[in-house]
């Protein structure tokens, strides 16, 4: 019985109304119900009977096919060994006269069924064998000994056991194959690979023993014996690419090494590169080559191709070109390597411990031979003669142009320390071309300039609708064949013609007609036969303009790749970086622009930024091109451009907020990501590859936030310059409010810091903490030193409002209440001391003739000296302190610049245009620094200067002069004066100048003084700048337009301007009838008789600056001020300049107050504090 909770005993019906069955008979049942009743058992049984008798027939068949394979097995054995015997019995007895040949047909059969290579009687028989064929001298005469299939299988027979043969006793062998595949080069076609990965060790061993002569031509015939012409199908393309990829990727060819041309001459160097072109198109034959055998294939094919008796052309330069953009990375980061491996031992042994070791350690020394003969004056030669030779139909010219514009784009990205190298041999080098009179040569310059504004691009880029529409332009950014073509033509242009400005001055720029035709030097000649004409100036900058504005506002459209939501969202750390995002930014990092990979448009865009910033900047110093040429204010509405690009900056700030969170530890976690070869890349690439994806995703994240500031930061001029003044000011009041928490005003921010923290009754230490440290009490002569004591631990604190209180010689303070306008008397006295030259100042800065202001060069330098003089060395402790002190110097003097301008205070001191660029350059893109030109040089050396102009010009031949790539620096010590000589490149004192490399020794001297000598003065000064005022405002000027916002406006004084924005106080306070005092109207009246320089003298005796204020006298702060000081007739007029005040006496007539107020001027007196 079954009970039940109804008490019923009956068993209840199992219904199944789901349609499935229990395939499992074994199974418990689901239900709560009894087991399965009697039929269900039987049919599970059956079911399982029917199974077991599977199994029992699977087992006999596995049986039986084991007995079949093991009994198969045996008969070969017995069959080899009965063959063996059969082959043994050939060759104890002598060979009846004429019957030898048979015995070969027989052994040979023998031979094919029972050679094992591993075993060592096979290999015997197998000598045996190859003896008896030398006896017969069957090879090459009687090849019709055998039949072509058996010679086929005879060749593979002898791949095999010579790759289990020691080399010393496979000469017979190999030269018995080889004779074999000269006559049948496709015997072996199914075994290259094997065949080529057994050469490259005979060919390793050859350069290490001592071998014969005969013994290399042995080697020499082996590698070139696959690769022999056919006369039906011509040399075998598969065996080429077995060469390449089994043979010329191992690392110790020492043979081919040491004797390139002995292997060389057995090529057919064409075939070569088309079979690297093929696979390195299809990437098929990559896929099991790690980097470094790829790097060693392009080693072993450029001095293959060194040792070819003839040029290959395009082909040669395509391979090339193919080989390098995929391996540009890792060249670019393994040669620079080298030199950190030699200088740090440490480094290195740590190195070879990393799990990444073989990828990211310095390129083998060889190898680097190699690449650096592709930048090396040879190089660079060869290739202009392949291309010249390769262009002279017109048919092919386009192409071939294109070609090398590719080819020398990613020599320059795999070899960045040589791009000057580069571009120098380039522009050194003339073009053959096929015009309507027949063949001309012109230079390469001017030969890119004809290619790129010949393009479809470039035309379209000119036409009104891409001025009108920038986004026209973001279609032709996008990848297509024939466009990448063409936009490696202009790329390579700009990268020339850039180049070219760095080493034209103005005189060579824009020169007449009859001057490029005059009797000059071959390097002014060339310089001027590559400028340019006003007309298609005037065509090129209207070109960078339409093309650099679209690059900035409409990133987003032409790098939609980079701004998903999951990227943004890791820039911005709001996420972490999932795998999904890593393969996405590994698939990033491999694209390509104009078809070259890992070029993004990034690269076109500083490209283009960096020749119209050149065009610009000497278009500033010289005019050549029309007023407003450069606005492009059409693009914009410009009522309500400032409050945009306001709001923009506020989203900027709130996002870089944000983006602090992401740090260098992000970077330690990266996880391993693979290329296509399936080869993990070294940890330096991995990290080099993540910061140029950051990068990429912060360009496009600040186009999206802010395109109208990407446009102020990195084309300024585009918008008119008083307006880029009261966005700057803007800019400042914003950054104030958000510090200080809206408490801008000076008096406000104390008041709240106060309140914040305890009140007047009561303040806190923190309270009293901020304060204090804003507070300094500085002596009158040591101004400088006492700021830097006290205010240098501030910071970018500096921003704050400061108090100072002046102090005599007694310590005592003087009288005064600091409004504002003692801090002006002490940022001005600040400036007065540290900029102060000669013996007398702080030796900081230095002037030069027109007495502009410079970081002092030799600073450092001298400071050196002296503590060498002191026994101390660079270890020590005291030299490194010391030195660090004087950049804190260099920094904090850059602070109190910033501070002059963050607070709208104008100071009397004119900065030299290159420096002042360097302040312009801080705030662009990285890649974006002040780049050393000719011109600037005037301003820093004008003897140096004429030299260099004079060296250029130089007629005869440089290398009369005995100069070499070295220069020599003064430094002062305790004991006079010493010469230091400096290389400007390496090994500068052995590489003599010549004519050729004269506009690079020009290039190296300017870069060197003007960058390399003050470095480190320039980057702590600018550091220091930098944290007042945001590199990207600084960034919208450019150098005559600092000088303007440093020291005020260079124009004529408006005196009305400043009638209108003066106050009066005393009895000079304007009562309610509105009309000024008898005395100021007089004032006024002179002012306007006064020319304009006395104007200025006033100016300077009341504000001490002789400038206004860029937006006029409204800005001036504080304002100001006239007035009454007594009504002695006999009293000068007096200042108060640290609140821009004039004491001016009540005169009774004009030719009095123009008489006192000239004299007090001209002499500077009455400089007092209030």
């Amino acid at each position: 019985m079954f009970p039940t909770f109804t008490g019923s005993s009956r068993r209840p019906r199992n219904v199944n109304l789901s349609g499935q069955r229990n395939t499992n008979p074994w199974a418990t049942s689901q239900s709560w119900g009894p087991g399965p009743s009697g039929a269900s058992k039987t049919v599970a049984q059956a079911q399982a009977d029917r199974e077991k008798r599977q199994r029992e027939r699977d087992e006999l068949a596995a049986t039986k096919r084991l007995q079949r394979v093991w009994r198969g097995c045996r008969e070969r054995q017995n069959f080899r060994q009965k063959c063996r015997e059969e082959y043994d019995a050939l060759y104890p007895q002598p060979t009846p006269p004429g019957s030898q040949s048979l015995r070969l047909n027989n052994a040979l059969l023998l031979l094919l069924a029972l050679f094992d290579p591993v075993r060592t009687s096979d290999q015997q028989r197998l000598d045996l064998f190859v003896q008896d064929l030398a006896t017969l001298d069957s090879t090459p005469r009687n090849f019709d000994l055998f039949k072509p299939a058996s010679w086929d299988r005879l060749a593979r027979l002898l791949v095999g056991a010579l790759e289990h043969r020691s080399s010393d006793s496979s000469l017979a062998i190999l030269s018995l194959l080889i004779d074999i595949v000269k006559r049948r080069p496709f015997s072996i076609t199914s075994t290259l690979h094997r065949y080529y990965k057994l050469l490259a060790g005979y060919f390793e061993k050859s350069g290490h023993e001592t071998t014969s002569t005969d013994q290399h031509q042995v080697l020499t015939d082996a590698a070139a014996a696959p690769l022999a012409l056919n006369s039906q199908t011509g040399p075998s393309v598969q065996a080429y690419g077995a060469f390449a990829y089994s043979f010329l990727t191992s690392s110790n060819l020492l043979f081919l090494q040491q004797n390139p041309k002995q292997v060389a001459r057995s090529l057919d160097m064409q075939f070569l590169s088309e079979s690297i072109t093929i696979a390195f198109s299809g990437r098929e034959h990559l896929k099991g080559l790690s980097k470094d055998g790829l790097l060693w294939l392009l080693a072993h094919f450029i001095a293959l191709n060194r040792a070819a008796p003839t040029s290959q052309g395009s082909k040669y330069l395509e391979a090339l070109y193919l080989q390098l953009s995929m391996l540009a990375d890792d060249i670019r980061i393994r040669s620079s390597r080298l030199e950190e491996a030699t200088n740090d031992a440490d480094d290195s042994s740590e190195l070879s411990k990393h799990s990444d070791a073989q990828d990211s350690a310095p390129l083998p020394t060889w190898v680097l031979d190699q690449l650096d003969f592709l930048v090396n004056e040879d190089g660079i030669s060869e290739l202009l003669s392949r291309f010249t030779s390769s262009a002279a139909s017109s048919v092919s010219l386009s192409e071939d142009a294109s070609l090398l514009a590719g080819y020398t784009l990613v020599l320059l990205r795999c070899f960045p320390s040589h791009g000057d190298d580069i571009k120098m041999r380039l522009f050194q080098g003339d073009i053959s071309t096929v015009t309507s009179t027949g063949p001309a040569t012109i230079p390469s310059v001017k030969y890119f300039w004809q290619a790129a504004s010949n393009t479809d691009l470039f035309k379209s880029i000119m036409q009104p609708k891409a001025q009108r529409q920038p986004t026209s332009v973001v279609t032709l950014l996008q990848p297509e064949p024939k466009r990448d073509l063409e936009w490696r033509t202009i790329l390579l242009f700009l990268e020339l013609y850039n180049f070219l400005l760095r080493v034209t001055d103005d005189e060579d720029f824009l020169p007449a007609e009859s001057q490029i035709l005059s009797q000059q030097s071959p390097a002014t000649s060339r310089i001027r036969s590559s400028s340019l004409p006003l007309n298609e100036l005037k065509q090129l900058v209207n070109f960078l303009k339409n093309l650099s504005f679209p690059l900035y506002y409409n990133l987003p459209d032409i790098m939609p790749s980079a701004s998903n939501t999951a990227r943004l969202n890791s820039l911005m750390g709001v996420s972490s970086v999932t795998p999904s995002a890593q393969e996405e930014e590994a698939k990033a990092t491999s694209s390509s622009f104009a078809g070259i990979m890992g070029m993004d448009v990034l690269v076109l865009r500083h490209a283009s930024t960096t020749t119209m910033r050149s065009l610009y900047e000497r278009d500033s110093r010289r005019h050549f091109l029309p007023d407003n040429f450069w606005l492009m204010t059409s693009k914009f509405d410009m009522d309500g451009f400032i409050s945009a690009v306001v709001l923009e900056e506020q989203r900027k700030d709130e996002m870089a907020e944000e983006e602090e969170d992401l740090s260098d530890s992000e970077i330690d976690g990266l996880d391993t990501f693979h290329t296509y070869t399936g080869h993990r890349l070294s940890r330096a690439a991995r990290i080099e590859k993540h910061r140029q994806m950051r990068k990429i995703q912060r360009e496009q994240l600040l186009a999206q936030v802010g395109p109208k500031l990407e446009i102020l930061r990195n084309m300024p001029f585009v918008i008119p310059f008083d307006v880029r003044v009261q966005i700057f000011r803007q800019f400042v009041y914003l950054d104030k409010s958000k510090r200080r928490g809206g408490n801008v005003d000076p008096d406000r921010w104390r008041l709240s810091v106060i309140s914040g923290e305890g009140g007047f009754n009561n303040p806190t230490a923190r309270g009293r903490d901020i304060l204090g440290r804003h507070t300094a009490r500085v002596k009158r002569g040591e101004v400088f030193s006492d700021a830097f004591e006290q205010f240098y631990p501030l910071g970018e604190g500096l921003k704050e409002p400061i108090q100072i209180t002046f102090v005599d010689q007694f310590d005592q303070p003087e009288a005064g209440i600091d409004g504002g306008g003692v801090t002006k008397e002490f940022l001005t006295s600040v400036t007065d001391e540290a900029f102060k030259p000669g013996p007398d100042g702080h030796n900081l800065f230095v002037t030069n003739g027109q007495n502009l202001l410079y970081p002092n060069p030799t600073a450092f330098d001298d400071q050196a000296e002296w503590l060498r003089s002191s026994g101390l060395s660079e270890s020590d402790a005291e030299w490194k302190s010391s030195m660090l002190e004087l950049s804190k110097r260099y920094e904090f003097l850059g602070r109190v610049v910033g501070k002059c301008m963050y607070e709208g205070i104008l100071i009397d001191k004119a900065f030299a245009g290159f420096f002042l660029l360097k302040w312009s350059s801080s705030g662009q893109s990285s890649s974006a620094d002040y780049r050393a030109n000719l011109n600037d040089l005037r301003e820093l050396d004008p003897e140096l200067y004429q030299g260099l102009i004079s060296l250029k010009n130089y007629p005869g031949d440089v290398g009369d002069l005995s100069l070499d790539f070295t220069i020599t620096d003064q430094v002062t010590t305790p004991f006079g004066t010493r010469t230091i000589t400096r290389p400007l490149r390496k090994n500068g004192e052995t590489i003599p100048v010549t004519n050729k490399d004269r506009p690079l020794y020009i290039s190296y001297v300017v870069n060197h003084r003007l960058v390399a000598q003050p470095y480190r003065q320039t980057r702590a000064f600018l550091r220091g700048l930098g944290s007042i005022i945001t590199p990207t405002w600084l960034s919208m000027f450019n150098q005559s337009e600092l000088q303007r916002l440093v020291g005020g406006d260079s124009s004529e004084i408006d005196v009305e301007d400043l009638r209108r924005n003066t106050a009066y106080s005393g009895l000079y306070a304007i009562g309610d009838d509105g009309l000024e005092h008898t005395t100021v109207q007089m004032f006024w009246q002179v002012m306007h008789e006064f020319k304009d320089s006395e104007r200025r003298e006033v100016l300077k005796y009341v504000t001490s600056t002789p400038r206004a204020p860029l937006l006029g006298f409204a800005q001036l702060s504080p304002q100001f001020t006239i007035r009454d000081g007594g009504t002695d007739q006999e009293r000068l007029p007096s200042t108060s300049t640290c609140v821009n005040l004039l004491k001016l006496p009540r005169y009774n007539s004009i030719k009095t107050l123009k008489s006192k107020l000239l004299y007090a001027i001209q002499a500077g007196a009455g400089f007092d504090l209030s």
